[in-house]
């Protein structure tokens, strides 16, 4: 009697350890499968990779994102090198500002990922079959579709462009759970930035101007652009212009004001989409005398330059890149 008890007990806690096992395991997978629902009320489609929740202020408002983001898609330029400098390739991102589909200096490492309309006209069909679980958007560019995008997936977006670049590569480092790596590539760059003063010299004191050719206009940048925002942190010295420009941003100019465009070093770029008339613009700009008779255009010391790396792609690569040809230009050697 005592042996069939036994034997009926041992019965008993197998039975229960094999239930005990298949509710663990259905647990498990449910966890592992289910797709996590984001602070907008958007499904990320994916799994995260991780439990943590964060919420992530930003210009219009507030957004949860759980974990670390795995399909991320950008809408911005400078966004998109923010991305592939913090090791991320996005599966989607906007066009880049050129007639090619990707800027050339990060074309390589944009292999395979989709093309999904342009920075001012992002194609939200497009961006939802990716299924991303983090978009990262800009106010003034997608303020209007901030409602559309946050039905996708969890979405944050940064102020402004121009010369808010810095302040953008934090937001979207924290956003993609980088926030440690995201400071230690922008300490990085300032550190550049203090050797190529500190090795410079009197060469601070040239004054420098930066003139940008598009189809059928010519425009001069001042401070509050992405190139201008780099040269007041290095400390270069800017020209009369720039300096009593009523508009920190630009000034759109006619032939006859080229002398108020003279400096010390002139650099100048041209947006081309692909029709050509921004090289027509720059040719019979740079052939005419106003601008041959220009002082920094005599003594050699005007230097035509990439408009992406410039201007137009506005992220933390061509920030680094332009500080490198910059240090070039000024025989600088910089260790890092």
């Amino acid at each position: 009697m005592r042996s069939a008890l036994k034997n009926k007990k041992t019965m008993w806690l197998a039975l229960c350890s094999i239930v005990l096992a298949i509710m663990v395991a259905g647990c498990g997978s449910s966890n592992n499968n289910a797709p996590v629902k984001d602070g907008n009320g958007a499904s990320n489609g994916a799994d995260s990779g991780s439990n943590d929740v964060r919420v992530v202020k930003h210009a219009m408002g507030e957004t949860e994102i759980k974990g670390t983001p795995q399909r991320v898609v950008v809408l911005t330029n400078e966004g998109t090198e923010a991305v592939l400098a913090l090791g991320i390739k996005p599966v989607g991102a906007v066009k880049s500002f050129t007639n090619g589909k990707w800027h050339p200096h990060i074309e390589a490492e944009m292999e395979g990922v989709e093309m999904v309309g342009e920075e001012g006209q992002p194609n939200l069909e497009l961006i939802a079959g990716l299924q991303p679980d983090l978009i990262l958007a800009n106010k003034m560019r997608h303020e209007k579709i901030y409602e559309q995008l946050k039905a996708i997936a969890p979405t944050v977006e940064s102020e402004t462009l121009r010369g808010e670049w810095k302040n953008n590569f934090k937001l979207y480092a924290e956003a993609l759970g980088k926030q440690a790596e995201g400071d230690q590539l922008l300490a990085d760059f300032d550190a550049r930035i203090d050797e190529f003063k500190s090795l410079a010299g009197d060469k601070l004191n040239e004054t420098v101007s930066f003139v940008r050719f598009m189809g059928g206009k010519t425009r001069v940048y001042h401070t509050d652009t992405f190139s201008g925002i780099i040269a007041s942190q290095i400390g270069l010295a800017r020209n009369e212009m720039t300096k009593n420009a009523k508009d920190t941003f630009v000034d759109e100019i006619t032939k006859e004001r080229l002398p108020e465009v003279d400096a010390d070093r002139i650099f100048y770029f041209t947006y081309e989409t692909g029709d050509g008339k921004a090289g027509d613009q720059e040719k019979e700009w740079t052939n005419d005398p106003l601008w041959t008779g220009l002082n920094a255009v005599k003594a050699g010391h005007a230097y035509r330059v990439d408009d992406g790396i410039w201007n137009t792609a506005g992220g933390i690569k061509a920030a680094n890149l332009m500080v490198s040809q910059l240090a070039e230009i000024y025989e600088i050697k910089l260790t890092k």
